[in-house]
């Protein structure tokens, strides 16, 4: 038998890839070269047969081939694992009546804690000279016009001890003020702001933040509230925590409320029990209740609520993905695994008067649905047809992945490869008695993606990817930046103007700053947390359903593939979760070359030369 040029082809959910070997008689391979494209369409659906296409002629090309060459293309038995998400608020703070603000502006005035009535600045010159006042300013007024009438009024013996402006000119205000005050800017509804109230504004020195107005019995004492009074300023003081700059004020008509938003019930059903939990009761008691019903058959959530609109979304966006030609539509789509996870949301506090930010608790929801209308042979087909050689389905995808990771140097069996993708977190095991397992679980890269963008308020999912994908820096000076891990890198030319005394994304193109107020060990802290929350946690879960008897103790080898195995600090963080448990675990080398890729496409040449040499 003559050497056969055969191509393994591995259509994933988010990539394709390739790889070309030469297979001779008795099953010799010789490796040719790889290629890597991403997926068109669903994986395991017609419409992914474009990339699968792409990935063969890039690699022929890569190494001089022509496709009339081929013997065959062996592709990887792909059924869609489609997985969606969603998260929703649990908590809100709602301000009625204006009764208090908190504000955090970039650039407040002075500094200390101002109590006084509220009183507008045009009626200052009538105010009583033997009560304090905290004077508030309308837009439209020139920081010389405000320090001016400040000044008259102390001069006449009125005792200014805050101020209140529309406009951004606290530090040009204050370094006019022959006595300095707390001033506190960009109060964009300042026109709200009730007057003959008592109010109390603080501004904390540079690099500090505010201690009274942040805590509650410190609310408490400036007011004279009573205990009940005190409980319902609680979330008030919750979320001005970390600030720099607060104002608060008081009037007699208005209350604040934290209340719960009822987001309903989850139905987790499975083969022998259903399940019922409050969603509101978090993500730890949702995936304890999806431990009791395992294996998931399903889920439900409550009609009309929160919960219910999240798995409707999560349905409507599967049956969008899957229309071309699997025919599902959402009321067939069966969820087989869900991830929980509790998160932060900043939203922007009802009834606040400048745009007011608080962190609220939130659930994120990942759903995943494994399909069995794999049209992987209307896919070959057409392959076949396109490149005028054999197409042949070569192999189940997680048997497959152990073939090519086991070219990984220093592997052996018994071993578990886990898959870390954008969608779901995959794990399959190859016994030493040649017994193949395999799992999917909801969540992965997009879910991490979802939180840093939602914790961080950046609203801009591709700036979120780059915090999620490099490391962060904070520019010091035109010349020199601190790493996140404390070092100092200096340069020989000037960083660009725009980033200076930001926290930056180190991306290959340069850094990228952000655009949030979070220090750079904040921003470090959630990227960190998210990639706990999302890759440790489906990690160790996926292993627990493929290790013997869900011990991991009893688990040799593991190998970490795809995508998410390239990150800088996953594999770490992972590694370090399975320290314990005498695992040997580390980013695969599929092919001593290749890192994390290419796993599935060269189990697939693997299984091919195998049949050949018997």
């Amino acid at each position: 038998m003559s050497d056969r040029l055969v191509v393994g082809v591995d259509i994933g959910n988010s990539t394709t890839e390739a790889c070309l070997a030469l297979v001779g008689p008795g099953g010799a391979v010789t490796h040719l070269g790889t290629a890597l494209t991403r997926t068109t369409g669903v994986k395991g659906t017609p419409a992914s047969t474009e990339g699968a296409l792409t990935a063969v002629r890039r690699v022929l090309a890569d190494v001089g081939r022509r496709p009339d060459e081929l013997d065959r293309v062996l592709l990887n038995e792909a059924t869609p694992v489609i997985s969606g998400l969603a998260m929703e608020t649990i908590t809100e703070t709602v301000i009625t009546e204006s009764t208090m603000i908190g504000h955090n502006p970039a650039t407040p005035g002075g500094e200390g804690l101002g109590v006084g009535v509220t009183v507008s600045v045009l009626d200052l010159p009538e105010h009583p000279v033997g009560e304090p006042a905290v004077v508030v300013v309308p837009a439209g007024w020139d920081f010389d016009d405000v320090a001016g009438a400040l000044n008259d009024a102390v001069a006449r013996g009125v005792e200014v001890v805050a101020a209140v402006l529309a406009g951004d000119d606290a530090v040009l205000v204050t370094n006019r003020l022959h006595t300095p005050v707390p001033v506190v800017d960009e109060v964009s509804a300042v026109e709200k702001v009730p007057l003959g109230m008592r109010a109390a504004v603080e501004v904390a020195a540079p690099g500090r933040t505010i201690r009274t107005l942040s805590n509650t019995y410190g609310i408490a004492t400036v007011f004279d509230l009573d205990p009940d009074q005190t409980r319902q300023v609680s979330p008030v003081a919750r979320a001005l925590t970390g600030n720099r700059s607060a104002v608060v004020v008081r009037t007699p008509s208005g209350d604040v409320t934290d209340r719960r938003i009822p987001v309903g019930v989850l139905e987790l059903r499975g083969e022998t029990r259903t399940v019922k939990v409050d969603v509101d009761a978090g993500a730890e008691a949702i995936m304890a209740a999806l431990a009791r019903v395992q294996p998931l058959r399903d889920a439900h959530g409550e009609p009309g609520t929160h919960v219910g609109g999240m798995l409707a979304a999560v349905r409507d966006t599967m049956a969008d993905t899957m229309a071309d030609g699997s025919g599902e539509a959402p009321g067939d789509i069966a969820i087989r695994d869900v991830l929980a996870v509790d998160t932060f949301v900043p939203a922007e506090v009802r009834g606040g008067l400048a745009g007011e930010i608080a962190l609220e608790n939130a659930v994120g929801l990942a759903a995943m649905v494994r399909t069995s209308r794999s049209r992987m042979q209307a896919v070959a087909a057409r392959v076949a047809a396109e490149l005028a050689t054999e197409a042949t389905i070569g192999g189940v995808e997680g048997e497959m992945a152990v073939l090519g990771a086991l070219t990984t140097p220093g592997v052996q069996v018994p071993v578990v490869v886990v898959d870390l993708g954008g969608g779901s977190t995959d794990a399959a095991s190859l016994s030493a008695d040649g017994v193949c397992t395999a799992v999917h679980v909801a969540g992965a890269g997009e879910l991490v993606t979802r939180l840093v963008d939602s914790e961080l308020a950046l609203d801009d999912r591709e700036v979120a990817e780059w915090v999620k994908r490099w490391p962060l820096a904070k520019v010091e000076s035109f010349f020199h930046v601190r790493h996140e891990d404390g070092t100092v890198q200096f340069f020989d030319e000037p960083l660009p103007s725009h980033v200076f005394a930001r926290v930056v994304v180190l991306t290959p193109d340069g850094p990228v700053p952000l655009a949030t107020r979070r220090s750079l060990d904040a921003v470090r802290r959630v990227r960190r947390e998210a990639k706990q929350r999302v890759f440790v946690v489906n990690t160790l879960r996926a292993l627990r359903q493929v290790a013997p008897d869900g011990d991991l103790r009893r688990l040799d080898f593991v190998v970490l593939l795809g995508g998410s195995a390239l990150d800088f600090e996953i594999p770490d963080l992972i590694a370090d979760a399975l320290a314990g448990f005498g695992v040997v675990c580390g980013t695969g080398n599929v092919l001593g070359d290749q890192g994390p890729r290419n796993a599935v496409a060269s189990g697939l040449v693997a299984a091919y030369a195998n049949g050949l040499g018997g």
